[in-house]
């Protein structure tokens, strides 16, 4: 089971829209004061390279499969960073960021 404090967190971003955008924006850039957005982008593009789901957007990989790879450790290097950005997202409910670009909005 998480800490209590992690729990705590979950609540917060769950509750609170405008701090779980602010939260993705931070964890996807090093620079929170200008986030990028082709790093949005690719997180929306880049597919699963192997594995059960392969060719899978990696937004779209079931959430208690990110889970898991959590918990088994994520690859090093630029996939392991996007999967642990999808999987912050996910646990947080975030999902809905992706819906203008799943719209064609973007």
């Amino acid at each position: 089971p998480l800490p209590v404090f992690e729990h705590q967190r979950h609540f917060y971003y769950r509750c609170n829209f405008q701090a779980d955008a602010l939260f993705t924006a931070v964890m996807m850039t090093n620079t929170p004061e200008q986030p990028n957005p082709h790093d949005f982008v690719a997180l929306y593009t880049t597919r699963m390279p192997y594995g059960k789901y392969r060719g899978c957007r990696l937004v779209d990989l079931p959430e208690p499969y990110v889970v898991w790879m959590s918990g088994q450790g994520f690859p090093n290097g630029k996939l392991g960073e996007m999967l642990q950005t999808v999987h912050t997202i996910k646990v947080n409910g975030l999902e809905y960021l992706f819906d203008p670009l799943r719209d064609g909005q973007a």
